[in-house]
């Protein structure tokens, strides 16, 4: 078995849907970034990549390339999933915490969790939390997540 970490943050800009966790949330900015911004389906995809031990999300998926531009995250997930399986790993579970002030992710949470778990093919959980109007995501500047995903080999070999 094998752990990884994702962390991934992006700033709030007009014109575009808030995606979180595979779906559009409610809110009067979305996240700018080559793809959709979705921070919670990148850093739940750096973690289970961390976790095989592969380069990050930058480097599969990179910023320049016109073939990623304006993607889904559930699309990252997915080519992540099968990323994973092609390593002869299998995805254990994934847990993702979304730092923001706004908007609040109570209402979304169940979303999300079927969401990135239908794209993954393994549990995902999501919390979230504020940093009390400290930092960029305090003062509603944009987002950011960190999360953790657990692999192991199909074979229960150690990895």
């Amino acid at each position: 078995m094998r752990v990884g970490l994702g962390v991934d943050a992006h700033r709030f800009g007009p014109g575009r849907p808030l995606m979180l966790g595979t779906i559009a949330v409610d809110h009067p900015a979305g996240l700018v970034g080559h793809s959709d911004g979705d921070v919670v389906a990148h850093a739940v995809c750096d973690a289970v990549l961390a976790a095989c031990g592969s380069p990050d999300i930058g480097a599969l998926f990179p910023p320049g390339d016109p073939m990623w531009a304006g993607v889904a995250g559930a699309t990252l997930l997915g080519h992540v999933r099968t990323h994973v399986a092609t390593h002869g790993l299998r995805i254990v579970n994934a847990h993702a915490v979304v730092i923001c002030e706004s908007p609040r992710i109570g209402p979304y949470r169940a979303a999300m969790q079927q969401g990135m778990t239908a794209a993954l093919g393994a549990p995902v959980t999501v919390h979230a939390t504020t940093t009390e109007t400290m930092g960029f995501t305090g003062r509603g500047e944009g987002i950011a997540c960190q999360a953790v995903a657990l692999v192991e080999r199909n074979d229960t070999e150690d990895a």
